[in-house]
């Protein structure tokens, strides 16, 4: 019969989002809840390496909850891509009696998690923390619903300029791979066309658009494009064909950028970060490993690490159908 886990280590890895702390928060409460120490790994599997690690209590992480970005830091690792950087890593976990780890974080972080399970047989939970929300196994990631806020409320600025100087305006949004926060924020911000990677809309379409909205006297418009829409190799090549094409066009390109990734986090990211990081503990405790918790039609379930690396989280196709029904 394996010992009873009396420690847990909790880390962030690759790009923050907000309510990464908000979800650091319900890890180190529900620790201290179930009576476990918990340990604050600083600067993700980097610092799990170089044994960066700081006890933690409920009192470390008093007015967290609102703050955007991440206490513990974030760090890309190529040390820990090797096997010798992950062995280094399991030695410190072990040194430090650690029982069990969790890790919150998108695609390249489950994937270091799932090393340290088959090479080590060490438990692993995962937490879906990335504004792209492009992770198989939960409605939304954590930070998404707040880049979205952010995306919407930036777009409604743009729009204003837009309308009043007769402007057409590219607007490049975070997602190189799902166009999640494209189609949603083009929707919610009433954008005449939305280019993601889900769905090849080609030039001829877009030029279509553009044409249907000139002659029904439209006199600017929102063009949203996800960052890794297909149309071109990238926004500005885009707008520079629309403009030779369209030379009666004021056209301007905006990248939002890293302006997507901070704030304070929406009160949904914090309640749905503060139920992962909950659960994940919980998890831990009924000797679950290799999963990853997320929420599904409002209730927690898990899914396996494995499965939530590999499967697509898939667009939703009725979204598409009021997309191209409400921009007319």
């Amino acid at each position: 019969m394996k010992e009873p886990i009396k420690k847990i280590a909790v880390l962030t890895s690759g790009g923050d989002a907000p309510g990464m702390n908000a979800a650091i928060r319900a890890v180190v409460r529900a620790c201290t809840y179930y009576r476990i120490d918990c340990i604050g790994v600083y600067r993700g599997y980097e610092g799990l390496i170089e044994g960066d690690f700081k006890d933690m209590s409920a009192r470390d992480v008093s007015n967290t909850i609102n703050k955007g970005g991440t206490i513990l830091k974030s760090a890309r690792s190529q040390e820990f891509r090797t096997e010798e950087g992950r062995e280094k890593a399991y030695k410190q976990l072990k040194d430090a009696g650690i029982g069990a780890l969790v890790v919150i974080g998108g695609d390249g972080t489950f994937t270091g998690a799932m090393k340290l399970i088959e090479e080590f047989n060490f438990p692993v939970v995962g937490i879906p923390g990335t504004i792209d929300n492009d992770i198989y196994g939960t409605d939304n990631t954590i930070g998404y619903d707040t880049a979205l806020n952010t995306v919407v409320e930036v777009i409604d600025k743009i729009r204003d300029t837009a309308s009043s100087h007769n402007r057409l305006f590219f607007i490049e949004v975070m997602g190189r791979d799902a166009g999640f926060i494209a189609l949603n924020t083009g929707i919610g911000a009433g954008a005449e066309e939305i280019l993601i990677p889900e769905k090849d809309l080609g030039i001829d379409k877009l030029e279509e658009s553009l044409d249907a909205s000139r002659e029904k006297g439209k006199s600017s418009s929102i063009v949203v494009v996800s960052e890794g829409d297909k149309i071109g190799k990238n926004v500005f090549e885009l707008a520079d064909y629309i403009k030779e094409k369209y030379p009666f066009y004021d056209i301007r390109v905006s990248v939002l950028g890293h302006m997507q990734r901070g704030g304070s986090p929406s009160c949904y990211d914090r309640v749905l970060a503060s139920r992962l990081g909950v659960a994940a503990v919980e998890a831990l405790l009924d000797r679950s490993t290799g999963v990853m918790v997320g929420v599904t039609n409002n209730q927690v379930t898990t899914v396996g690490l494995n499965k939530a690396i590999k499967m697509n989280h898939d667009i939703n196709r009725e979204l598409l159908k009021v997309a191209e029904i409400t921009s007319v």
